[in-house]
């Protein structure tokens, strides 16, 4: 009992531990194993502003892991003989189309596994029906079934299908199929402005065009209704305990089964390598991870102003459901060591120590780094002190700050809208640095040559912006030859050419992204078509 007791103080100073560290306004976070909830907690406030704390019955946007329940509503389909998951999405869809070069249908188990080589989707409709329409102005990247890529949209269509296969709105079938019986009676199966009375108020950062500080100013982040398939419900901490009990126990609650095992182990097997991680397998709306040896099914969600993580250990029979009221990158680890400190809780062995403040100063091997950089126009300089990496400019010495491999955070106002990226050479020595589209070589490896962008591709570079509240703006910039989108968090996409004036996104050859140009004014395009979702030229630089 006393191992127990320490695993619950551990993990709820870790809570409190990752809020400060990421500036989280609140987090609800609940325990249970196969039998009951064992701990509820909530930190925070759901309303800055107001300053109104979190309590149990708050509810909170959950995101993705809306994708386990359109999964489960889509499997009893299965099991009433009403739905073949490897026929044809047209035998029940006609009207769905997309452009493909290849023979094999897409099936309704291709969109449930990421692999039907379709788009993500840019949620830029305010009507997920038409985002689905219009699929087909798109193109398919991979033969279905081949390569794993996220795709919300493959679960907007899956909600349509629900419905076509019910007869009845997605958030009725949910409602009825699932929230009823397992008595989730604080779910919401649609996000509207009446579930937004009982909603912690969602949070972005203040910037939403640059790198976060370390400080990270909030704002309230913009509200949205929705009821797409992919992230539409809404629920609380406890609420959420409840349908981790029913996956603990392979589809069964109190109430009698929601899934019958045949279609629980469908669900919870492995079909996909997913985001190329070897250690995690996407099934139909779950997915399957090896941590420490042990299998997990879970997933994690993210929406404008929240994030959301559930995690189950299936061989201890245990599950934690974590939910946040901003968008936290890391809330999967937070969920992970949750697991961890009541795997020992309970079963013994020693509870995992309280991590560091992840102290964005320190940087390993700092003098990796240091040295003088130039480039046509000027030189800037590094310097190691201790574990800090110091960037002398104009007098200044600024100490920056870590984001991940080879990046940094800049605290000065010309160096605002980019991270530091430094690469390295083929022996690992860091060679060059980079900020946006400025490239520095480092003075005492590398000679000072630099690759240029083809001429035309000068009309693309330059800052643009949509209404979409998901992604507001991006930079499209040129690197060493090679044309970069940027998104405000600092993740860069290289843009491969694969028709005028249009690229393919990101380093993956299978990618079914693209963005294009279009519109050109005195050499400039004014618009650049994401995937389908149309970003304009702005201001801004």
């Amino acid at each position: 009992m006393a191992i127990a007791q320490a695993a619950l103080m551990r993990l709820d100073q870790y809570i409190t531990l990752k809020m400060r560290e990421y500036n989280v306004p609140a987090v609800s976070i609940a325990l249970t194993d196969a039998e009951r909830t064992f701990f509820l907690s909530t930190d925070g406030v759901a309303d800055v502003a107001a300053r109104t704390p979190v309590v149990p019955d708050t509810v909170f946007e959950i995101g993705s892991i809306s994708k386990s329940f359109t999964a489960i509503a889509l499997l009893q389909e299965v099991e009433a003989g009403r739905l073949n998951l490897h026929a044809p999405l047209v035998e029940y869809l006609p009207w769905f189309a997309v452009q493909s070069p290849y023979d094999a249908p897409i099936t309704p188990h291709h969109l449930l596994t990421h692999t039907a080589g379709i788009i993500t989707g840019q949620n830029f409709a305010a009507g997920h029906h038409y985002e689905v329409y219009a699929l087909r102005e798109t193109h398919v990247s991979t033969p279905p079934g081949t390569h794993f890529h996220y795709s919300d949209v493959g679960y907007k269509v899956l909600g349509l299908l629900l419905e076509h296969l019910t007869g009845k709105p997605y958030p009725q079938v949910i409602e009825e199929r699932i929230l009823d019986p397992l008595g989730m009676e604080a779910t919401a199966p649609v996000i509207t402005h009446t579930t937004r009375k009982r909603m912690a108020v969602g949070y972005s950062d203040f910037y939403d065009d640059r790198p976060a500080p370390t400080s990270r100013p909030l704002a309230p982040a913009a509200w949205l209704q929705y009821g797409g398939a992919d992230g539409s419900i809404a629920s609380t901490p406890g609420d959420m305990a409840i349908y981790v009990r029913m996956l603990l126990n392979r589809g069964k609650s109190p109430n009698g089964s929601v899934l019958s095992e045949d279609s629980f182990a469908l669900m919870t097997e492995g079909y996909s390598n997913a985001w190329n991680d070897p250690s995690l397998q996407y099934g139909y709306g779950l997915v399957i991870s090896q941590i420490d040896g042990v299998t997990h099914i879970g997933h994690q969600g993210g929406m404008v102003g929240y994030s959301s993580a559930m995690l189950l250990d299936m061989e201890h029979e245990l599950g934690i459901v974590l939910l946040a009221n901003h968008p936290v990158s890391q809330v999967g680890d937070m969920a992970d060591f949750g697991l961890k400190t009541q795997r020992a809780g309970r079963y013994g062995g020693d509870v995992p120590p309280l991590p560091s403040w992840g102290n964005p100063l320190y940087v390993q091997n700092a003098v990796d780094y240091a040295g003088t950089y130039g480039n046509n126009r000027r030189e800037i300089t590094f310097v190691a002190e201790d574990d800090r990496l110091v960037l002398n400019y104009d007098y200044d010495e600024i100490i920056l700050e870590t984001r991940g491999q080879d990046h940094f955070y800049v605290p000065h106002a010309d160096f605002a809208l980019h991270l530091l990226v430094f690469g390295r050479d083929a022996d690992g020595r860091v060679s060059e640095v980079f900020y946006g589209g400025d490239h520095y070589m480092n003075m005492h490896y590398a000679p000072l040559t630099f690759e240029m962008l083809p001429s035309e591709w000068g009309a693309y570079l330059g800052s643009y912006r949509s209404h979409n509240p998901w992604l507001t703006n991006f930079r499209i910039i040129g690197r060493k030859g090679q044309l970069c989108l940027i998104e405000p968090s600092g993740y860069m996409l290289p843009l491969t050419p694969i028709r005028p004036n249009c690229f393919r996104m990101g380093a993956d050859e299978y990618s079914p992204e693209w963005i294009q140009f279009d519109t050109f004014v005195e050499g400039k395009a004014l618009r650049a078509d994401y995937s389908g979702c149309a970003y304009y030229r702005f201001f801004t630089e």
